[in-house]
């Protein structure tokens, strides 16, 4: 049955402009951004087999080109779509960062900082890179590594904070596992990191380790 033979209320792009995104289901939400299904099946009901297909819209967002094109229904233009659609939210991200005030929300913080390196399929160290206001100048990705985790060196940090001007810095990194726990690893690091950049007065601010839910903060547990 066709979306188009739904009651208008019941239409998942009429609900979204009459109730906001929010109101909506993962499988809506996909199904407006599919726009069509296929014969005999509606774009709601093929988002919903997508869904359960990739187990959920994080493995959708983060399947390679490959299975995602495999998949009836989709292919490489709605691929290409998909991706542009989710850079633009990290770059939207990134600038709601620099143009807005200082940073002072860690909510805001974590937000970003997800956005950019929970869809890493391998550890990645990055950077967030502050001015003497909490005033964000950049992010960089800095370190890359196995699954199993990634080599990061304090003096590389430390010349990219110079490079930017930075007065201070908050870094963070993912765990592909999805578990965001801080190892004993993570925290010999935030040392190492806060004595390097201490040494040429840059204050490191946090450490967050990304995972599946909220990232964690290594200053909220006590190590910064």
């Amino acid at each position: 049955m066709s979306i188009r033979s739904w009651p208008q209320a019941e239409r998942p792009r009429e609900r979204l402009i009459q109730h906001g995104p929010e109101a909506l289901s993962d499988a809506e939400l996909l199904a407006i951004f599919l726009r069509t299904g296929r014969r005999g099946q509606s774009a709601v009901a093929l988002a919903r087999e997508l869904l359960d297909a990739f187990d959920g819209l994080r493995g959708l967002f983060e399947t390679d080109r490959e299975h995602f094109a495999a998949r009836p229904g989709l292919g490489d233009a709605k691929f290409a779509q998909l991706q542009a659609v989710l850079e633009m939210a990290r770059r939207h991200l990134g600038e709601e960062l620099r143009r807005g005030p200082a940073l002072t929300s860690p909510a805001q913080t974590r937000r970003y900082l997800a956005a950019q390196l929970r869809h890493h399929p391998q550890e990645v160290f990055g950077g967030l890179f502050l001015d003497n206001r909490h005033r964000v100048i950049g992010f960089e990705e800095l370190f890359r590594g196995t699954i199993d985790g990634a080599s990061v060196y304090p003096r590389e940090v430390v010349r990219r904070a110079l490079k930017h001007n930075a007065a201070a810095v908050i870094v963070a990194h993912n765990h592909p596992s999805g578990v965001a726990e801080p190892s004993p690893a993570d925290e010999s690091l935030t040392h190492r990191l806060r004595e390097a950049l201490g040494l040429v007065d840059i204050r490191l601010l946090d450490h967050f380790v990304v995972g599946d839910g909220e990232p964690v903060s290594l200053a909220e547990r006590g190590v910064l």
